[in-house]
């Protein structure tokens, strides 16, 4: 498959996340099953579409595990990158700007914010975000490594990693909003500036952009310590010869 299918592919995908899950957030107010829900069988649904082409990352920090794992070049991690912002940007604008046209007040706007974020920001909250995406993320990535993982061979990746993005949701929703995916944050942040003029998404926008790749980094790195096999070859002594 080439490059250029795999790019368009992650972007169809991302695009596909933050134009349905995101929308569902927006309407519902991040309505915690709703929302959670959303996000899980938008998963389901791209990996057995398009994971076929492009394994399905949609996600700059599954990418990155990847990248880590060496599952993939820094060429390919970084036209996955690409793909994955403009296709979740595109997704967000076009979701709320069809809210905008047809004279649709949503009730939330399926950004992301630090921790007990309401006028003011607390240090507190800052950190308490960062551990939290942290922690989902890694959790998020550290599974989706082992099930997609040659030697497991498992049918049913695409449906666990689905579950295991619902359950993250059901976690982070309250806290964060729940991002462990840089793009699909950085897509509605710029939306609520565009349609609503909002800059506070857009000022704590990178608190969900270093922390999920850090949770990434971790979930990768732990894998390659608990799951690399250090196969050593155990010589067997030659045989004398006379």
């Amino acid at each position: 498959m080439t490059l250029f299918k795999k790019a368009c592919a992650e972007f169809i995908g991302t695009f596909v996340l933050v134009f349905a899950a995101c929308g569902v957030a927006a309407i519902t107010h991040g309505d915690l099953v709703a929302t959670s829900l959303a996000f899980g069988l938008v998963i389901v649904a791209m990996a057995y579409s398009v994971g076929r082409i492009s394994g399905c990352h949609i996600n700059p920090a599954v990418s990155l595990g990847c990248l880590i794992t060496k599952r993939m070049t820094v060429k390919e991690f970084f036209v996955y990158l690409a793909a994955q912002v403009l296709g979740g940007f595109v997704g967000a604008v076009l979701i709320f700007g069809i809210f905008k046209m047809g004279g649709y007040t949503w009730v939330g706007n399926a950004c992301n914010y630090a921790v007990g974020y309401t006028d003011k920001l607390e240090v507190g909250g800052v950190f308490a975000a960062l551990i939290t995406e942290i922690v989902l993320t890694g959790v998020f990535v550290y599974t989706i490594l082992n099930v997609t993982d040659e030697k497991a061979e498992n049918k049913f990746a695409g449906i666990i990693i689905g579950l295991t993005l619902t359950l993250v949701h059901l976690v982070g929703i309250a806290l964060t909003g729940t991002s462990v995916n840089p793009a699909r944050s950085i897509a509605t942040a710029f939306s609520d500036l565009i349609y609503n003029g909002n800059t506070a998404a857009l000022a704590q926008v990178w608190m969900f952009i270093v922390a999920p790749l850090a949770g990434a980094a971790l979930a990768a790195l732990l894998y390659k310590v608990l799951h690399t096999e250090k196969a050593k070859k155990l010589e067997k002594p030659a045989k004398e010869t006379k």
